[in-house]
């Protein structure tokens, strides 16, 4: 039988492993407990009272981990308690909370996510990361019943704020044909759409995996503004490679022919983008999807910073290992 970690131990570890972004070590570590869920979540609760931020952070996540009716009781009191602070350090709990609640099963979760949605819908001056954080959270607890919820919201949201929300809405609304088509429609606002994009690095189910092709051919159609300028366009593209990227090996391989073909050209523009993150992700989406006739452009635009320069070098190499044409 293993042997029960010390507490004491097992929480500084916890908190420092969560802190460092290990959060696959951190989940190990709370299912460590197995069999003695009271135990955990009573030091949990416990944690939540610390004066530290981080410590609170920390055991929001893992109550989100053990999951239960009782983990989402609790984690909206405290989210209540956070918003009051109304600073720095509580905003950033009640981020971790935000996105606990996303993870979390029971039913509950979901209306205390919406509760968290309308207060900060009717406060003055509601941020965007806060708006996104709950959008994200939301698509994880997706459900018919919210779309009035989220049309009542845009109605009062200033456009800035709002973007999230309009990518929320479409997910919610709209068919996978609906959506294809939607991807394609030059009217629709370009902020929106990368919004369904940054929604779907939450969660992509397999009926959306065929309205993939519709976004990368809305980004090729892009391709030379996102060259050239660092806006709109350029961040869109680098969304969608992040997306792709996240999940790559589950969404590359099940990309049409055309699709992929499409890709590798788009990838074959952007490792020239003026922004940095778009050209960085088109060198790592050539890694994965480009020929060996693509190591010369890698090589004709690898940055001169050498941590940048590295990615470009990794895919190079790469790419180098496959057999020839």
């Amino acid at each position: 039988m293993a042997r029960e970690p010390d507490m004491n131990q097992w929480k500084e570890t916890l908190v420092t492993v969560f802190h460092d972004g290990d959060e696959a070590r951190a989940r190990a570590m709370v299912a460590q407990w197995g069999a003695q869920p009271r135990k955990i979540r009573a030091l949990l609760e416990t944690m939540l009272e610390d004066a530290d931020a981080l410590v609170r952070q920390t055991a929001a996540f893992a109550l989100g981990e053990l999951g239960g009716a009782s983990s989402a009781r609790r984690l909206e009191r405290q989210l209540a308690l956070e918003e009051a602070r109304g600073d720095y350090d509580g905003e950033s709990v009640a981020t971790v909370i935000t996105q606990a609640l996303g993870r979390l099963e029971d039913a509950n979760a979901r209306a205390s996510l919406v509760r968290r949605l309308h207060r900060l819908v009717a406060s003055p001056k509601p941020e965007h990361s806060d708006i996104s954080t709950v959008a994200r959270a939301l698509w994880r607890r997706r459900h018919p019943e919210l779309i009035p919820v989220v049309q009542q919201a845009l109605q009062r949201l200033a456009p800035s704020a709002s973007r999230s929300l309009h990518g929320l809405l479409a997910l919610l609304e709209k068919s996978p044909e609906e959506l294809r088509a939607w991807a394609l429609e030059p009217s629709v606002p370009l902020e929106h759409k990368t919004a369904v994009l940054t929604l779907l690095e939450e969660d992509i189910p397999d009926e959306l995996l065929a309205v993939l092709p519709s976004f990368i051919s809305s980004a090729h159609a892009l391709v030379e503004t996102a060259v050239g300028q660092k806006g709109t366009a350029s961040y869109h593209c680098d969304r969608l490679f992040t997306l792709l990227l996240l999940h790559r090996e589950r969404l590359l391989p099940a990309l049409p022919s055309e699709a992929g073909a499409e890709l590798r050209a788009l990838a074959r523009r952007l490792v020239a983008a003026l922004s940095p993150n778009c050209s960085l992700g088109a060198a790592v989406v050539l890694q994965h999807v480009g020929r060996r006739e693509d190591i010369p452009l890698l090589e004709a635009n690898r940055p001169a910073e050498p941590i940048l320069a590295k990615v470009f070098d990794e895919a190079a190499q790469a790419l180098r290992q496959l057999p020839p044409d």
